[in-house]
């Protein structure tokens, strides 16, 4: 799904055969102006998405931006202001308001884990616990947030785990079938392998053909243990019950990503208020 396929099914959503109450209340020909104001500290996301709502709504609004995605935002604050037809303002009002709290709320989570990481080399990913139809805006707010996008969808990664696993027959016969089914449909797409203990791990060395190793629901040093074990031959990734109190703790093993579900399935949205003036 596009931004602009996004934002169409979701005004068709929430506008239906009109807004009615804009459409009797509001003269066709009113000119009216408003101001995104914050109302919670946090980062900023969402501010393209507001700017493509806008414009979906009406390409004659006026819209101005005071503060960019990705910048610390305090209380008071003006990220933007609009000008234009009143009835196109509150006609992308709450749409703008929905993506952009939730938007901020995930960059500001993401922000915070990411600083615990600096210093070391691992990289942190979101999955795809999102939201059906906003994973596009959540993944944008996970990059706005400092980390990086795990795969978009189930299309464009081949990620075995452990349910595949135990369908097909065990790890060796779920690599084996991948590998035919990529060599057969002419894809080229990445693998990635689940394990759950050192003997899976070492049976995934053996095979060959995985690009990464999804070390699932390790403890910090055990998880130190198998990242000197893959020794660079895979790149490693780490999951499961990881937060912020113990991600600085996975991150010092030297495992190239950790990915959390929580960058997006447990957030609060940021206060955020559109107003007219």
């Amino acid at each position: 799904m596009t931004l602009h396929e996004f934002i169409q099914l979701a005004l068709a959503e929430d506008v239906g055969d009109g807004d009615h109450t804009s459409l009797s209340t509001i003269p066709a020909d009113a000119q009216k102006r408003a101001r995104l104001l914050v109302k919670q500290d946090g980062i900023l996301a969402g501010v393209e998405v507001a700017q493509a709502v806008f414009h979906e709504v009406d390409p004659d609004l006026q819209v101005h931006i005071n503060i960019e995605d990705g910048q610390p935002i305090h209380y008071g604050d003006i990220v933007l202001t609009v000008d234009g037809r009143a009835q196109s303002i509150l006609k992308a009002e709450r749409l703008v308001l929905n993506c952009m709290q939730r938007m901020s709320g995930i960059a500001t989570h993401t922000r915070t884990m990411v600083n615990l990481l600096e210093g070391t080399k691992t990289k942190l990913l979101d999955t795809r616990k999102t939201t059906p139809n906003f994973r596009i805006c959540e993944k944008m707010a996970v990059k706005i947030g400092g980390a990086f996008n795990h795969r978009i969808g189930l299309y464009d990664m081949i990620l075995i785990k452990d349910n595949h696993i135990d369908y097909a027959g065990g790890i060796t016969a779920a690599v084996t079938k991948a590998v035919q089914y990529l060599e057969t449909t002419g894809r080229s797409l990445p693998v990635e392998v689940e394990v759950r203990n050192q003997s899976e791990v070492e049976e995934v060395l053996r095979i060959g053909h995985v690009s990464r190793m999804l070390l699932d629901n390790f403890e910090p040093a055990v998880l130190k243990k198998m990242v000197e074990l893959i020794d660079g031959r895979i790149i490693t990734e780490a999951s499961g019950g990881i937060d912020e109190n113990n991600l600085r703790a996975y991150a010092e093993t030297g495992v190239d990503y950790i990915s959390s579900g929580a960058l997006t399935h447990q957030v609060r949205s940021l206060d955020m208020s559109l107003k007219a003036y």
